[in-house]
């Protein structure tokens, strides 16, 4: 943004439940703050120190089931501070804060640094993974284009309410052993063989299907995506099927816009609950629920 002269700079910050991935997000400017993972005592920066590969290999080999938690009160100060050094502004959106602390951690170290000279926004996007992702690289680019502080705030909060994000999961194993459900509902979807298709409501997760195989599951997700058509920016997501991604994707190329489906990665945050075998799609809609 130009203002009598002045260059205002905005720089854009999301978090590693984004889902970008690193050369994605450093083209467009975008500073991804990292929530940890860990593995007993081993703890790992997302995104940073551990890849999705490693972090799926441990997942399916170690006895230990990994937690995960927020980045700190102070991760988030540093990153403000470094970033208001060379920016008059930052919009910061973050993963629904009903589901993590990482949208409380932001507001606390946005409090915290107090007058650093640069004004500071931060959203609870109530999205995660990619909804979040197409959130973060939509007002990136209205930032690159010349957008103020306001309007890429606005953009934000208008995208936050027609972005969507689905995830067809291959067991409900990790959601039981991260304590996401009882052990009655493990057992009968474990009995039923279903995949389970979840999606976040009001920024809390809720199931939305049970399909029997994993093939009506995947016909189900294009339904789902068809029925939120037309779009204005679509992905396809995978913990570790990337041949199953690739499917699901070109069956959505004629519903996408230009350029079809931005295929992405579910990080080990997320991971962590999904599971090895999930697929999933986010997009934002040109139209409100």
């Amino acid at each position: 943004m130009e203002l009598g002269g002045l260059i205002l700079a905005i720089a854009v910050v999301t978090d590693s439940t984004a889902d970008l991935g690193q050369e994605q997000a450093r083209e467009k400017g975008i500073t991804v703050v990292p929530l940890t993972v860990s593995f007993g005592t081993d703890s790992y920066q997302d995104g940073e120190d551990i890849t999705a590969d490693k972090f799926y290999e441990l997942l399916t080999s170690s006895d230990i089931f990994p937690t995960t938690s927020q980045p700190s009160v102070g991760a988030f100060a540093e990153v403000y501070r470094l970033l208001s050094e060379s920016h008059d502004a930052i919009i910061s959106l973050h993963i629904s804060a009903k589901v993590s602390g990482t949208y409380a951690s932001a507001i606390q170290a946005k409090s915290e640094i107090g007058d650093v000279g640069c004004q500071i926004e931060v959203i609870d996007t109530l999205q995660a993974s990619m909804s979040l992702g197409l959130i973060a690289l939509g007002v990136a680019d209205s930032v690159l284009s010349g957008a103020s502080l306001k309007e890429a705030t606005d953009l934000a909060e208008n995208m936050a309410g027609r972005a969507s994000v689905y995830a067809m999961m291959e067991t409900l194993e990790y959601l039981h052993r991260g304590g996401r459900i009882g052990k009655a509902q493990f057992l009968l979807g474990s009995l039923l063989k279903t995949c389970p298709i979840l999606t976040f409501t009001d920024g809390v997760v809720e199931p939305v299907d049970r399909p029997r195989t994993r093939v009506r599951g995947i016909r189900r997700l294009v339904e789902i995506v068809q029925n939120h058509a037309p779009l204005t920016s679509v992905s396809v997501l995978s913990s570790t099927d990337e041949e199953g991604a690739l499917d699901l994707a070109s069956r959505l190329v004629d519903i996408c816009p230009t350029g079809g489906p931005i295929m992405a990665r579910i990080g080990p945050t997320l991971g962590a609950h999904v599971g090895p075998g999930a697929l999933g799609v986010a997009f934002v809609s040109e139209r409100s629920p």
